[in-house]
């Protein structure tokens, strides 16, 4: 089978292990309540047991629990789910976190739906696809979540940034789900979006923000660019925006499908 992506390889995924990565994860904007009205919808098959695959500090976890009758959550980053049990729902009777990799870490089957928020491009799709096919209930589907800012003013000239201070300097821009049906991995049945809903968001929390994206993470840029390019955000956003705070519209995607 085709590799994947060198920017998507290991040494880049456990910077999510790094505890300045988990600090700023707070920053980064909240899935619309939406998107859990869809992933609700999704389920049809019972017991309404849910496994969250990369649930990181527990975004769709911790949102989607009063929703279904139990969630078992995984994460290979401790410091990730230590995060996500001290935050509201975290200590919730009904979330089970399982700590270690997706890959081979202990489960609990069946499940009626296994949902990816921003982070199946880091497992080895090969071994974890296989897994979810066999673990899903008969109607139960593999959805795959993500979070698109709109009409972002300084969108090119960011994007400028990212080459000269990314630490994955691999990184080529790619489609997930054209990379996982390409090998054959994945039926994509269906997809929706959210209605935009409005986030607003101080310029230093926006910055912040970027710190627990790949290649950004403050332990393994140096002090003098992580400065550099903090001053070089703010620099860009006030140009556009003249308030410490400004809002950004958001809207959450689902995508959803069989695993194969």
């Amino acid at each position: 089978m085709k590799p994947k992506p060198r920017h998507l390889e290991i040494q880049y995924a456990n910077q999510y292990k790094e505890q300045s990565v988990v600090e700023a994860y707070q920053y980064r904007p909240p899935y619309p309540p939406e998107t859990f009205e869809i992933l609700t919808a999704l389920i049809s098959d019972q017991p309404r047991v849910v496994l969250d695959a990369g649930c990181g500090t527990g975004f769709i976890a911790r949102n989607l629990i009063d929703f279904v009758d139990r969630i078992d959550a995984v994460d290979f980053s401790q410091a990730m789910i230590d995060k996500a049990i001290s935050l509201p729902n975290g200590e919730h009777p009904s979330i089970k976190w399982i700590y270690g990799p997706m890959e081979q870490v202990p489960l609990h089957p069946p499940y009626a739906l296994v949902a990816a928020g921003q982070s199946l491009h880091w497992m080895e799709w090969n071994v974890v696809l296989q897994r979810f096919s066999e673990i899903l209930t008969p109607n139960g589907y593999l959805a795959i979540i993500s979070l698109h800012p709109l009409n972002i003013p300084w969108k090119d000239e960011f994007e400028e940034l990212i080459p000269l201070f990314s630490t994955n300097q691999d990184f080529q821009p790619y489609d997930l789900i054209e990379e996982l049906e390409d090998r054959k991995l994945f039926q994509k049945k269906g997809e929706k979006l959210t209605t935009p809903v409005l986030y607003r968001q101080s310029i230093d929390d926006y910055i912040e923000s970027f710190h627990s994206s790949n290649g950004f993470s403050r332990e393994r840029m140096t002090r003098e660019n992580v400065q550099a390019f903090d001053d070089r955000i703010r620099m860009l956003v006030s140009k556009y925006c003249q308030k410490e705070e400004f809002e950004l519209s958001i809207v959450g995607k689902v995508i959803w499908g069989k695993p194969q």
